[in-house]
């Protein structure tokens, strides 16, 4: 690497090319960058000793296809600038031009700047062009350069800031402003290809990250080792095409990569999003410049991305772009699941598009329930992420019903009976999820589609704490309390495209009035046309009526048993795995004993799993019915079975219930065997077998 401070105008002078290279981002500076490089120009040109004025660095590095007399750089650091200034000197020229202006014999003169900034005069073709940016952007510069200062379909950074130096330099002299451009310094870095790394000298210039999205970091880190070449070919071939998934989404991307990552390696964590950069550069730090691992790579990453963005941006009309529409309006914590159920779908063919489907009005149940019942939100991403690692690719939807099986208590799937109750006692009107409800309850299942993007929720007994002599004479005496208790009800709730209409009239008025409640085409507006009256007992019923629909809409979870029991003794399995028994402490005396009986266990449970904790040893077959507990001069057998189903082993036996707790042990049982000597083996292996015949049975 050389590196030295020069005057702009001797980097850019000569018979050389500065080529963007098509992983860097748009040209992207704003008036005010504009502005501040145009005011430091007039100040360096102003000032009475003539000096220069540092604005930055240039980084760049050859392509490997230059030539004698002609060099090509790659500019890796400084397009804004470089670009921003070629935009002043384009601007400048077309003023001399249109106004005539001459000045002193060294002042600019439109040749000048021509030969010295803007072309190549020498060469040919693409030679002539001093710098070439990116796709659009490029073709707006040179339609400038060329003349043409009004190109069609303009890139609009490049065109307005064109137009505002057009429109600064009116008032401005010329040479004042030449001037100033020839006193700019920057720090001139010339990389050396096969020796300096481009990615890390990039980031060490840009390591505050607030210019750059994690999405411009990996692009670089993924292409800017490759010759130009190469790097031309991946990003037209792919990144491009990720790039149009998520553009004007970067937050969404960010996601991708973060979830992207915890796929592929079944992370116990999600990164934080402004930390995926980071997490992707350590996770593939030893792909280095190997083209064919690197196109590997992006195409995997498109792959993923193109399901991602299926979900987590959407579009399309199909049915299952619906359902993933309904599902992502819940939440964008099922894409990570989402995105393997489609890899599953599209790769292996064990998935059906149908299963599909019904996967995800399964997860759009899972989250409706959980919200109306009011259920914690906080950590969601993780278990999503756990859910995604469960597909069994050869049983991808049993295994996801079987997974949410396994949930923790408190991210459980809701049975009916919460559900219900939630539906028909709780307050739906403030649930985030009220309008996606009303929405469902009115359409899903229907061919006939009402249209409720501009409706409202309406409630039918009326907000308003001041009801009219309609409504209080209605409700009766109490109507305060009636009004308290069922206002904000599933019941209640209905919608409507003119609530400011309705307002809180009497309700034969609401079903009068022009496009009242009897002119209504709203579904969930049939209860309430030929009401005689809205009373607690007609809320209550059309509540059940539209709970026992929703129920329908929002299914409970019915798992295979077999398959859950597969999953939990997989999941047994992996955790026996980590840990042997042989690191568990215990006396020799205690060692000497547990071998007797490891071989009964054995022989007795040839299918149990057999599992080290941190003091103990545990066996599961797949409940847990046993625990070996390590005492100082025998051991201590913890058994999942209710003392009063033991009948022998009088004064061996104990209950657990007369113990406040049972030293070193990890799980409960009913009873607790003190074994100091062998002879009571054989009969607690009894007691064992009997506690896990009665755990298989029921």
């Amino acid at each position: 690497m050389i590196a030295n401070q020069r005057l702009f105008p001797k980097i850019i002078n000569g018979a050389s090319q500065f080529v963007i290279p098509v992983f860097q981002r748009d040209y992207s500076w704003s008036e005010e960058n504009c502005r501040q490089l145009w005011k430091d120009i007039v100040t360096v040109a102003e000032a009475p000793v003539e000096r220069g004025h540092f604005i930055g660095s240039v980084v760049y590095i050859q392509t490997g296809d230059s030539s004698a007399g002609f060099t090509r750089w790659l500019l890796i650091d400084g397009q804004q600038r470089v670009t921003t200034l070629t935009l002043l000197l384009t601007a400048l020229r077309d003023q001399i031009r249109e106004t005539g202006w001459t000045g002193s014999e060294d002042g600019p003169t439109a040749k000048r700047i021509e030969a010295y900034f803007l072309r190549n005069l020498q060469e040919e073709g693409e030679r002539e062009i001093k710098l070439k940016l990116r796709r659009h952007d490029d073709a707006t510069l040179q339609a400038l350069i060329a003349g043409d200062s009004h190109p069609a379909n303009p890139s609009p950074r490049i065109r307005d800031n064109y137009e505002l130096f057009r429109d600064l330099l009116q008032d401005s002299d010329p040479e004042l402003i030449y001037r100033g451009i020839n006193r700019l310094l920057l720090v001139d870095v010339t990389l050396e290809r096969g020796i300096d790394d481009p990615q890390l000298i990039f980031e060490s210039l840009n390591s505050t990250g607030v210019d750059l999205s994690p999405s411009d970091l990996i692009r670089n880190f993924i292409l800017m080792s490759l010759p130009e070449k190469d790097q031309t070919r991946l990003y037209n071939t792919y990144w491009d095409q990720i790039e149009v998934l998520f553009r004007g989404s970067e937050r969404v991307f960010d996601n991708f990569i973060r979830d992207f990552l915890a796929l592929r390696s079944r992370s116990t964590k999600l990164e934080r999003s402004d930390r995926v950069y980071a997490a992707f550069r350590r996770v593939f730090s030893n792909i280095g410049d190997n083209t064919e691992k690197l196109e590997d790579l992006l195409k995997e990453l498109l792959r993923r991305a193109r399901q991602y963005a299926a979900f987590a941006i959407g579009g399309g009309t199909d049915e299952l772009a619906r359902a993933f529409a309904d599902l992502r309006r819940l939440g964008d914590v099922p894409a990570i699941l989402i995105m393997r159920l489609l890899e599953v779908h599209e790769t292996s063919r064990t998935l059906s598009a149908a299963e599909l489907l019904e996967a995800t009005r399964l997860l759009e149940s899972y989250l409706l329930r959980r919200a109306v019942i009011g259920a914690q939100t906080r950590g969601y991403g993780l278990e999503f992420a756990k859910l995604a690692y469960r597909i069994d690719e050869n049983h991808p939807l049993p295994s996801l019903k079987a997974a949410l099986t396994r949930l923790p208590t408190s991210y459980a799937f809701p049975e009916n009976l919460a559900f219900e109750h939630a539906l028909l006692e709780g307050d739906i009107y403030h649930k985030r999820v009220c309008s996606h409800l009303l929405e469902a309850l009115e359409n899903r299942g229907s061919r006939e589609q009402s249209d409720t993007s501009d409706y409202s929720i309406e409630h039918i007994l009326p907000q308003n704490e001041n009801l009219n002599e309609a409504w209080r004479t209605m409700l009766g005496d109490d109507w305060r309390q009636v009004q308290k208790t069922w206002l904000h009800r599933l019941g209640n709730l209905t919608l409507t495209g003119y609530n400011s209409t309705y307002s809180d009239k009497a309700l034969h008025t609401k079903q009068t009035i022009p496009k009242g409640f009897k002119e209504s085409s709203v579904r969930l507006n049939q209860d309430v046309r030929d009401a005689s009256c809205w009373t607690s007992h007609e809320i209550r019923e059309r509540g059940q009526r539209l709970a026992k629909r929703a129920l329908e809409i929002w299914p409970r979870l019915n798992a295979d048993p077999t398959m859950i029991r597969a999953m939990e003794t997989a999941e047994l399995q992996a955790r026996a795995a980590r840990r042997s028994v042989d690191e568990v402490p215990m006396t020799e005396e205690a060692m000497e004993m547990f071998k007797v009986l490891q071989s009964r266990l054995r022989a007795a449970f040839p299918d149990a799993i057999e599992m080290a904790e941190t003091r103990s040893i545990s066996y599961h077959d797949p409940e847990f019915f046993l625990e070996v507990i390590p005492r100082k001069r025998g051991l201590g057998l913890l058994i999942a079975i209710d003392y009063n189903e033991v009948g022998e082993l009088e004064g061996a036996a104990q209950d657990t219930s007369d113990y406040t707790f049972i030293v070193n042990a990890s799980y409960q049982g009913g009873v607790l065997i003190n074994v100091r000597d062998e002879a009571l083996i054989d009969r607690a292996v009894v007691i064992a077998s009997r506690a896990r015949n009665l755990l298989s049975s029921g």
